[in-house]
């Protein structure tokens, strides 16, 4: 258990200790807070999404689901992200990255509330799915514009920080799915779970937004906002590539966050507290390796740090399949691993130039998501007839496809003097 929270505790440590993080430079006030308020956002966001996650495994006993429609009631969330994703940047244009987060936190929420309410009344799927729609929706904004606040304080600092954002969303994740552990081994019901949660991200959120720089927040009549460049982003081949290979990293990050405890339960036959415990291991040693990987980043570079991590997720995915059920535990550490730096590598690679930040983010992240709306029908589809446990499998081949792609994540030429 010590080695589950010892990367929970780093990233609160950092949080709340302005010197554990990188310097900032001599008139870094206003940045240190920034960058602290938006690792609280960060890690909120992960924390109100995987309590949801952590009650996977009572929803679909509750509600007597098959895995083919428990693939369907996931697919709601992905549904809302990618309606969400690609009108974020608009929505961050128009009304800055500070109201843009608050915005999308105002869809989630409520849309959290809503799905817990109706499981716990143990009404039909079609019930439920209209509050997960909306915390999709919700968090497709959300963090988009988490990210482009993100990608302007790590330029800031003048180094590879991103990573640690995502560890902060990692963080959280690991302590939701240890309290959901909890949550399920003491019968809590799901609403009052779920609502504690809802209250407590709002409060945190809401002071977090208050210390973001002011980049983003520019009035639609500003020069910079007016004048836009007229290619779209949609058809840079770099942008694409990068959108393809975040793609493969949300694919491996999502099945373990949507699937890995109930394959556990399922595959290896154990309780389903020690399902969740899989997955509080998976994510903790995701965020070991965001944590870690900053400075592996800033020392080898983009491309042969992501070669290593994505053949681990191979290697990772295969222990879980087709170890016992103790090895399988040490496939899902490693496999975490493999899984920390993809995402979080590929949205500083879209805006290695400030200029095209925006748009860049937007579709890589829309890119990224599709596998979020793929990944759960096409696992519940393979789990009907192969089994949760064996569908895993299919992480690996993703993981192969992104080992191609990695080149487009080298720094711009303009990007090469701040980042690595």
């Amino acid at each position: 258990m010590c080695t589950t929270l010892a990367p929970l505790c780093t990233i609160v440590h950092m949080t709340l200790d302005a010197d554990a993080l990188p310097a900032a430079g001599p008139a870094s006030a206003t940045v240190r807070r920034a960058r602290n308020g938006d690792l609280l956002v960060f890690a909120v966001n992960g924390f109100a999404f995987a309590s949801w996650m952590s009650r996977v495994p009572d929803v679909r006993e509750m509600l007597l689901l098959t895995p083919g429609q428990l693939s369907l009631l996931l697919l709601a969330v992905s549904a809302g992200a990618l309606c969400g994703l690609p009108l974020a940047g608009l929505v961050t244009h128009r009304l800055g990255a500070t109201r843009a987060v608050r915005f999308g936190m105002a869809l989630a929420l409520p849309g959290l509330v809503l799905a817990a309410g109706c499981v716990d009344a143990r009404l039909p799927l079609v019930w439920v799915m209209p509050g997960l729609f909306l915390l999709g929706l919700g968090t497709g904004v959300w963090d988009v514009a988490q990210n482009l606040e993100g990608t302007i304080i790590e330029q800031s600092l003048g180094r590879a920080i991103m990573p640690w954002f995502h560890a902060a969303f990692s963080a959280g994740t690991v302590l939701a799915a240890l309290i959901g552990a909890l949550m399920v081994w003491w019968q809590v019901p799901i609403s009052l779970h779920i609502g504690v949660v809802a209250a407590l991200t709002a409060a945190v959120v809401l002071w977090g937004t208050a210390q973001f720089l002011p980049a983003f927040e520019e009035s639609p009549d500003s020069p910079s906002v007016r004048v836009r460049p007229a290619r779209s982003a949609w058809t840079e081949p770099r942008t694409l590539l990068i959108g393809v290979m975040v793609l493969a990293a949300a694919f491996t990050e999502g099945t373990a966050n949507d699937w890995l405890a109930v394959a556990f339960v399922d595959g290896h036959q154990l309780d389903k507290a020690l399902g969740v415990v899989a997955l509080a291991v998976f994510l903790s040693f995701m965020t070991a390796g965001r944590i870690l990987g900053t400075g592996l980043l800033d020392r080898f570079g983009r491309v042969p740090v992501l070669r290593v991590l994505f053949g681990s997720a191979i290697a990772g995915c295969l222990l879980v399949v087709f170890g016992s059920a103790w090895v399988a535990f040490v496939g899902a550490a490693i496999w975490g691993i493999g899984a920390s730096l993809g995402f979080p590598v590929g949205m500083s690679a879209a805006a290695d130039d400030p200029a095209r930040a925006h748009a860049r983010l937007s579709v890589v992240s829309t890119i990224g998501y599709t596998a979020f709306l793929a990944g759960p029908p096409l696992l519940g589809f393979l789990g009907d007839h192969f089994g949760i446990l064996r569908s895993l499998t299919v992480v690996g081949a993703v993981s192969l496809l992104a080992l191609l792609v990695i080149p487009a994540a080298r720094p711009l030429p303009s990007a090469l003097g701040q980042l690595t």
